[in-house]
């Protein structure tokens, strides 16, 4: 049984807040396999790894910039 370390992740484009639901050598493995059009775009891959269970994307009002800065900042 493989146990999760759960942390505050966020999207590098987009600034979503997440957490892993499987290992990331999982997730990667199912995103080796979409096709091209479900990689496309960070929103369509996202909303494929929530459906499949692979993380939870929650909906706290939390956003990073592209820096990883908490609430964006002016330069976003």
């Amino acid at each position: 049984m493989t146990h999760l370390v759960q942390l505050d992740l966020y999207a590098r484009h987009g600034g979503v807040h997440f957490k892993l639901n499987a290992p990331g050598h999982e997730i990667n493995e199912y995103v080796d396999q979409l096709p091209e059009e479900k990689r496309e775009s960070m929103f369509q891959l996202m909303k494929e790894l929530e459906q499949a269970g692979l993380i939870t994307i929650i909906n706290d009002g939390v956003w990073a910039d592209g820096e990883g800065k908490l609430g964006g900042s002016d330069e976003c």
